[in-house]
C-alpha cells in the first residue's frame, strides 16, 4: 500500500512538473503537458510541428472574439461598438516555446490581439447627416408570416455601412432564410413573386433597397427581375434575389460611406440611404411605388412560383 501512494505521489508530482497552465484574462484556460509535444524519436528537445499547429488551431478558436460594430436599435438609439479579440499568435508562439523549453511547472497568459470593428459611433453620427435616397413600399401587415419575414431582412440590412469602392451583396448581408434564423414559410405571396418556401416576402426587401440605393446613384452591378411583374414596385423597378440562385449587389462609387436604414411602420417598408455633408453625387428621379395593397394568393396554385 505505501509503494502504491509514493508511486501515485511521484505520478502527480511529475505531471505537474511536465505542465504549462494557461490562463486568459486572469482565468484559466487550461493545461498542457510537454509529452504532448514530442517528436519520437527525440525528446523534450524537438517539438512536433503537426501537434503544435493543431494545437494552435484550439488556442486561436477558444480566444477568438468577434468585434460588434455600432449600430442602432428598433427605436433608432445608437448602440455602441465592441471591439473583438484573436491570438497574437507570434507572441503566444514565443511565450509557448519559452515555457516549452524551461524546466519544471510553467505558466502565462495568452496574448491577445484586438480587433477593432469596421463601424464605430462616429462614424455612424457621421454618415447620419445626409439624406441621399430613400424609397418605400407597402404591403398587407395582416399577412403574418410574410410582415414577420420582411421585418427579419429589414432588420439584417439596418444600420449596414457600404464604404467607397465597396461591394454589397444582399445574399452575403441578409445570409441565407433558414427557420433557424427565424424565417417563416409564407404560404399567401404576392402574384408574381419568387417564393424560396421559407422567407416569402424578401424580394420586396431586395426590390425597395434597390430603388432607394439607385436614387442615390450607385452602381448596380447585379439585379434580376422576376419572370413576371410584382405589384408592390413600378415596371422593371424590382430586384428578385434567392438564396441558391439570383443576389442583388451594388457598389458604391462615391467619395464618402453610404449608411442603409430600413424599418418596418405598419404595412410600410422604408429605407433611407445616408451619407455625411461632403458626399458628392448626382441624385436620380425614381417613380414611387403603388400605395394599393398587393394581391395575395395561395403559394400552391398552379401557376405560381
Amino acid at each position: 500500500m505505501k509503494i502504491l501512494i509514493a508511486l501515485f505521489i511521484m505520478s502527480t508530482y511529475a505531471i505537474a512538473e511536465n505542465t504549462i497552465n494557461l490562463t486568459l484574462e486572469g482565468k484559466s484556460l487550461g493545461a498542457v503537458q510537454r509529452s504532448e509535444f514530442v517528436l519520437p524519436p527525440f525528446d523534450y528537445s524537438v517539438i512536433n510541428d503537426e501537434k503544435m499547429n493543431h494545437f494552435l488551431k484550439q488556442m486561436e478558436e477558444k480566444t477568438y472574439k468577434n468585434p460588434m460594430n455600432a449600430t442602432f436599435n428598433e427605436k433608432g438609439a445608437l448602440i455602441s461598438e465592441k471591439p473583438g479579440y484573436k491570438l497574437n499568435k507570434p507572441k503566444f508562439m514565443d511565450m509557448f516555446y519559452t515555457a516549452y523549453f524551461k524546466s519544471g511547472p510553467a505558466a502565462f497568459e495568452v496574448p491577445l490581439q484586438t480587433i477593432y470593428p469596421r463601424v464605430d459611433s462616429e462614424l455612424l453620427d457621421n454618415l447620419r447627416e445626409k439624406r441621399i435616397g430613400s424609397y418605400v413600399t407597402f404591403f398587407n401587415s395582416s399577412n403574418k408570416e410574410r410582415t414577420h419575414n420582411i421585418r427579419l431582412a429589414a432588420n439584417a440590412i439596418n444600420g449596414h455601412v457600404v464604404f467607397p469602392g465597396e461591394t454589397f451583396s444582399f445574399n452575403k448581408i441578409v445570409g441565407k432564410r433558414t427557420v433557424a434564423k427565424g424565417y417563416l414559410p409564407a404560404p399567401v405571396i404576392v402574384r408574381g413573386e419568387l417564393s424560396e418556401g421559407v422567407g416569402g416576402g424578401i424580394c420586396q426587401v431586395s426590390s425597395t433597397l434597390f430603388n432607394a440605393v439607385d436614387k442615390a446613384s450607385v452602381d448596380i452591378t447585379e439585379r434580376y427581375s422576376h419572370s413576371r411583374r410584382v405589384p408592390y414596385v413600378p415596371p422593371n423597378r424590382d430586384a428578385t434575389v434567392s438564396w441558391y440562385g439570383p443576389d442583388f449587389k451594388f457598389k458604391n462609387p462615391h467619395n464618402r460611406p453610404l449608411l442603409i436604414r430600413a424599418r418596418v411602420i405598419g404595412g410600410q417598408l422604408f429605407v433611407v440611404v445616408l451619407s455625411s455633408d461632403e458626399i458628392i453625387y448626382k441624385p436620380k428621379d425614381i417613380p414611387s411605388a403603388p400605395k394599393r395593397l398587393p394581391v395575395e394568393v395561395n403559394s400552391k396554385q398552379k401557376g405560381e412560383n
